[in-house]
C-alpha cells in the first residue's frame, strides 16, 4: 500500500472538498439523507429518482471504474422506493435498482459488485412491459452481502444472514444462515444467541470517532511536507 504523503492540511482541504460535492450534490438527489454520511469519491456515486431516503453514518465508496448506483425507476412519476437504514455500507460497484420497494435494514453490509433488484424491468412474454407483479425486496438488519452477489426480487432475508460471494438469491432466507450458489442454498446455521459487534457499534459515537480520526491524521501526517507531497504526485517513485 502506497504511503500517504500529504500534508495534513491537503488532506484535511480534500475532505472537505469531498463532504461540500456530498451536501451539493447528493444530499439534495434524496429524500432524507441522515447525518455523519461518508461518502468516499462521491463523484462515483449516482442517486437518481424518487423516494430515496438512507439513514446515519452510511458509508458509500465509489471508484471510477466501479461506480455506485442507487436508483428509483417507479411505474408512474413519484412511484417507487428505497429505504436504507443507518451504519450501512455499500462498496464500489454496488447497484440497487428499485420498480416498487426495496428496504434495506441497519448495520447491512454489501461487498463490491452487489446488485439488488426488486424487478425484472421486461415481461417474459411482452418485452416492452413489466410484469404487474409487485414483489419488494426486504433486505433484515446485519445482513452481509458478500462480492458480486445478486438478491433478486421477492426476497426477505433475515437478520445477520451472510449471503457468499457471487451467490444469487431467488427465494427468501431465513435469519442466522449462510448462503450460497446460484440459485443460493443454506450451506451454514449461525449461533442466533452468540454476541455480535456491528456497525453500529463502531458508530456508537460518531462525533468522537471523527475527533479520533482527525487526531491520528494529525499525527501521522505531522512530517509531511508539500514539497515532497507534490513531487510524489508529478513523478513517484517506488518507494512512495
Amino acid at each position: 500500500m502506497r504511503q500517504d504523503r500529504r500534508p495534513y492540511w491537503v488532506k484535511k482541504s480534500y475532505l472537505r472538498l469531498r463532504e461540500a460535492y456530498t451536501n451539493h450534490f447528493l444530499r439534495p438527489a434524496c429524500d432524507f439523507l441522515g447525518d455523519y454520511p461518508t461518502f468516499m469519491k462521491p463523484w462515483y456515486i449516482s442517486i437518481s429518482g424518487p423516494n430515496i431516503e438512507i439513514g446515519q453514518c452510511a458509508t458509500i465508496i465509489g471508484e471510477r471504474e466501479n461506480p455506485v448506483k442507487i436508483g428509483v425507476w417507479g411505474r408512474e412519476p413519484g412511484c417507487g422506493r428505497i429505504v436504507i437504514g443507518d451504519y450501512v455500507l455499500i462498496s464500489p460497484g454496488g447497484r440497487i435498482s428499485a420498480s416498487d420497494e426495496i428496504r434495506i435494514g441497519n448495520s447491512v453490509m454489501m461487498a463490491n459488485g452487489v446488485y439488488i433488484t426488486d424487478s425484472d424491468w421486461h415481461d417474459i412474454y411482452d418485452r416492452t412491459e413489466r410484469s404487474p407483479e409487485v414483489r419488494p425486496v426486504h433486505i433484515a438488519d446485519n445482513v452481509w452481502l458478500g462480492d458480486r452477489c445478486t438478491v433478486l426480487k421477492g426476497v426477505t432475508i433475515g437478520e445477520n444472514s451472510v449471503v457468499a460471494a457471487c451467490a444469487v438469491v431467488t427465494r427468501d432466507v431465513p435469519a442466522n444462515v449462510v448462503v450460497a450458489g446460484n440459485p443460493a442454498k443454506v450451506v451454514k446455521q449461525l449461533d442466533p444467541d452468540r454476541e455480535r459487534k456491528t456497525r453500529a457499534d463502531f458508530f456508537a459515537d460518531p462525533e468522537g470517532q471523527a475527533k479520533f480520526f482527525d487526531g491520528l491524521d494529525r499525527m501521522v501526517l505531522a512530517e509531511n511536507g508539500f514539497w515532497n507531497w507534490l513531487r510524489c504526485v508529478l513523478k513517484p517513485g517506488p518507494k512512495d
